[in-house]
């Protein structure tokens, strides 16, 4: 293919894709105006199943087949960093040497962690009634963990990041999505649809499948981005080249 195909080829798509974005804005309703259709559409449709956040209801509910799709991306983008970055033959490990912090980071890191992982926990498990939810909680909680690479250093946090373990979560999280839109097809209605009682509106048990697949996502995000961080920091901590540099 020649330079010049190619700089036609994106300047027709650039136009086509330019073209469509300005026809949908030109269609989209008036700022600041009182008619707004699938917005009104939305939040009727958390109102009657008794999800009190009306972004988890689109998120896992009225678009949850959507969102497994976003599920897939980032479980797609665990693969190819794991087998990117994986060992070759021309690298071999060596032991970290350990470093001191500082006092204060050291003090400070250890203080937060508990809180981070805690609010983490907080924002996935409350996901359907307050802003937030699993891809939120899911990147605080895996992210408070590295914490301890700052406060302690990085044979700390192998300790609390057998990598294995997190990886199974991943992949259990990913099915765990999977099985329950299955669930719903077996009950006969459609696939990730939601057919668990609504409960009692703004409690945790509200809003039928929407708190099992709210933390279907924080548990595989938050097993995903670990699993990243860890492959990324085995490259710059532990992995070296054949010739030792």
């Amino acid at each position: 293919m020649s330079r010049r195909f190619r700089l036609w080829l994106v300047t027709v798509g650039a136009a086509g894709l330019a073209a469509l974005f300005t026809a949908a804005a030109l269609d989209l309703p008036a700022f600041g105006g009182d008619h707004h259709p699938y917005g009104d559409r939305a939040v009727h449709a958390s109102l009657a199943r008794h999800t009190a956040n009306v972004i988890a209801s689109i998120n896992f509910d009225q678009r949850a087949f959507d969102t497994l799709g976003e599920m897939t991306i980032l479980f797609a983008a665990v693969i190819g960093c794991g087998v990117l970055l994986r060992q070759t033959r021309d690298e071999h490990r060596a032991a970290p040497e350990p470093q001191e912090p500082a006092r204060p980071v050291h003090r400070y890191a250890l203080l937060v962690l508990p809180v981070a992982l805690l609010t983490g926990l907080y924002v996935i498990a409350h996901g359907q009634l307050s802003p937030g939810g699993g891809f939120q909680g899911g990147v605080v909680a895996a992210t408070s963990l590295h914490l301890l690479y700052l406060g302690a250093d990085y044979r700390a946090l192998e300790r609390v990041r057998p990598v294995s373990l997190y990886e199974t979560g991943d992949a259990v999280a990913t099915s765990a999505y999977v099985v329950t839109g299955l669930a719903a097809l077996i009950g006969g209605s459609a696939f990730l649809a939601n057919t668990l009682p609504y409960g009692t509106f703004n409690t945790l048990s509200s809003g039928g499948t929407v708190p099992l697949l709210n933390a279907a996502v924080g548990m595989e995000v938050a097993c995903a981005v670990v699993v990243l961080l860890a492959r990324f920091l085995d490259q710059a901590v532990e992995i070296e080249e054949g010739n030792g540099t």
